[in-house]
């Protein structure tokens, strides 16, 4: 009996029947393995957060400046009260996302025909960059939140705004080296029209896909559990289409992040036990930004982003208003700060919020479904 156990175990090899079978399960368990990878893990991250007093410094301005009145920061005001959280546990996401990535990876190699070694899921073709491209933005991420807690940089701690749009560059300029020169991407999908080709220009779309998803994904990390519930429909959206293309390494790429993102959430919703803080977000957006550029669908993120556009949106907006008008036009920016000034809990912000996201990414999920199974007008 023994004997045949192991054999099973470490003989196993996929037959095409229960291919697809096989990937669903190994969906779902990498989504179960995550959440509780995560949740073993964020009591030890939030010990180490509270007896080192690495707690959030609430900006006394943004990098912008838009958030002033005669009397202060709107948000420095309506936030003075969570001063202190602990910052940067957006660690026990991406650090939970990595020992499964490489724990299953070494598995694969030590024992490349067993049923572990099939849960593999770090793949050339597929999870590489957005595996590298995540771990790169959340060591960035890391530096800046550090800095914030230390009280190193303007506003009250942290990296200027213009270093920071560097170094999404710089990581958006690595991914888009590789689909440009390595994978030979040089096209962009335009729903119901086709395949765009745009030679190099390539490089800058993607540059500036991976700047703006990060940057939004920044200006989105400013109310317990919103930004984690917002890339949790984002996320949900991609692997959905992700699995239609059959790259399976990537949903279950993604499927880890999911659950790792549903642990992180059991402790970051209202009232949160620490933030996410930039090393969570500005992984998690520069990632979602390769994963629409990967599955070359990067003009889907309006619908299924619809938040992130929102608040990166309301910021621009406000600040070309100040330089031209000398005017504001929201009380307070991010968006989401504006609601809060006008009185709205922040719980109703946050849940509002995600209902607007769900709706996004169901509407980007409608319109992918629609483009694939009907044939573009040639117009390229």
């Amino acid at each position: 009996m023994n004997c045949s156990f192991e054999f099973l175990i470490f003989n196993f090899k996929l037959s095409d029947s229960v291919f697809t079978i096989f990937n669903v399960v190994r969906i779902f368990i990498m989504a179960t393995l995550a959440f509780f990878v995560t949740f073993l893990i964020t009591p030890f991250w939030t010990k180490i957060l509270y007896k080192h007093n690495l707690g959030k410094q609430i900006k006394t301005e943004t990098a912008f400046k838009l958030l002033h009145t005669e009397g202060g920061s709107i948000m420095g005001k309506i936030h003075k009260k969570k001063e202190g959280t602990p910052t940067m546990g957006g660690v026990v996401i991406w650090a939970a996302v990595v020992i499964l990535t490489l724990g299953f990876w070494l598995l694969s190699k030590w024992y490349p025909n067993s049923v572990l070694g099939q849960f593999n899921f770090l793949s050339r073709g597929q999870t590489w960059v957005p595996f590298a491209a995540m771990i790169v933005a959340a060591l960035f991420g890391l530096l800046d939140d550090f800095l914030g807690v230390l009280r190193v940089g303007p506003g009250g701690g942290g990296l200027r705004m213009s270093h920071r749009l560097i170094m999404y560059a710089l990581v958006g300029a690595g991914g888009a080296w590789w689909f440009y020169t390595k994978l030979g991407w040089d096209f962009i999908n335009i729903p119901f029209l086709g395949d765009l080709e745009v030679g190099w220009w390539y490089i800058v779309f993607f540059v500036f896909i991976i700047m703006a998803s990060a940057f939004s994904a920044n200006e989105t990390d400013g109310l317990d559990g919103l930004a984690a519930g917002v890339f949790l429909t984002m996320f949900g959206a991609y692997a959905a289409i992700a699995f239609d293309q059959g790259r399976m390494d990537l949903v279950v790429f993604m499927a880890a992040i999911m659950g790792s993102l549903v642990a992180f959430l059991w402790f970051n919703i209202y009232p949160a036990k620490f933030f996410m803080g930039d090393t969570g977000s500005m992984a998690l957006g520069v990632t979602i930004g390769v994963v629409a550029m990967l599955t070359n669908t990067p003009l889907l993120l309006i619908p299924i982003g619809i938040i992130f556009i929102m608040e990166s949106g309301s910021v621009i907006i406000q600040l070309i208003s100040k330089k031209l008008r000398g005017k504001k036009i929201f009380l307070s920016t991010p968006i989401h700060h504006h609601f809060e000034a006008l009185g709205w809990p922040e719980t109703q912000v946050t849940m509002r919020f995600w209902m607007v996201s769900a709706i996004g990414a169901i509407i980007g999920l409608i319109i992918f479904l629609i483009d694939s199974k009907i044939p573009p007008i040639s117009f390229f």
